[in-house]
């Protein structure tokens, strides 16, 4: 149990140090933790995840928040939402396969893929003017569709946060980025509840990933807060193309 636990604990940090930066740290954990954790079923192995995915995208937060100029009307707005969307979602995911909703999802990644490699100012900050009304639309709109999706499949959430931030916000990549841990945190914390109530939660393994990824987390944040736009740009190509060919696998090649 104790190479167990370190294994995952390695994950878990490159999982926030990813994560901490464009989202899609899930790409790194949960597979490492479906290999490590086999005798347990799938949403218990989901729900426990979700305990250090909260904690790195916490402290990665707090960096962010320090050096980002927020918006807070806008999280208030998508947060609140993703957070009752997020335990839907989970629920659900109790219920039935999500297998079925991946084809979907590989179509848009490659569509996003392709239009942020050749769309060089794609998050060049040109952040657009909208009422309060709009903001509280849009954040409502954003926090409902990628709320469920997180708690219903997860993996490459963050990412689309940053997407969304960016295409109809007009953010550029690390403004969406520090905007896309708080609303993370909301969907986290909706799934957490939902697995916690059902008790499916291995805390002797979540607490220290949890730890791990906590500290990845600071140092992915402080790490994109330092290189800025161009890195980030660069960083999300390469999550987003990992999220595809994770994607691409489980439909084509896992039976």
């Amino acid at each position: 149990m104790i190479t167990t636990i370190i294994i995952l604990c390695i994950a878990a940090f490159a999982a926030g140090f990813v994560d901490a930066i464009v989202g899609g740290g899930g790409l790194i954990q949960l597979p490492v933790a479906f290999i490590m954790l086999p005798q347990y079923p799938v949403h218990t192995v989901v729900g426990t995840m979700k305990i250090p995915a909260f904690t790195g995208t916490f402290f990665a937060a707090i960096q962010y928040i320090r050096r980002v100029r927020i918006n807070w009307q806008l999280i208030a707005a998508c947060a609140g939402t993703a957070f009752v969307s997020a335990w839907t979602g989970s629920y659900l995911l109790s219920q039935v396969s999500s297998s079925f909703m991946k084809p979907v999802i590989l179509c848009i990644l490659v569509v996003v893929a392709i239009y942020t490699f050749t769309k060089k100012d794609f998050g060049q900050h040109t952040e657009k003017e909208h009422s309060v009304k709009e903001w509280m639309l849009y954040g409502i709109t954003i926090g409902l569709v990628i709320g469920f999706y997180d708690g219903f499949i997860g993996p490459g959430a963050g990412s689309f946060l940053v997407l969304l931030f960016i295409s109809v916000l007009g953010f550029d990549f690390l403004k969406a980025s520090a905007h896309a841990k708080l609303v993370n945190l909301s969907t986290n914390l909706g799934s957490i509840l939902f697995f916690v109530i059902k008790g499916t939660i291995l805390y002797k393994i979540a607490i220290p990933m949890a730890i791990a990824n906590g500290l990845g987390g600071i140092a992915g944040a402080r790490f994109a807060i330092l290189k800025g736009n161009s890195f980030v740009r660069i960083f999300f190509l390469i999550v987003v193309t990992g999220t595809i060919i994770r994607f691409a696998y489980d439909i084509f090649f896992k039976s």
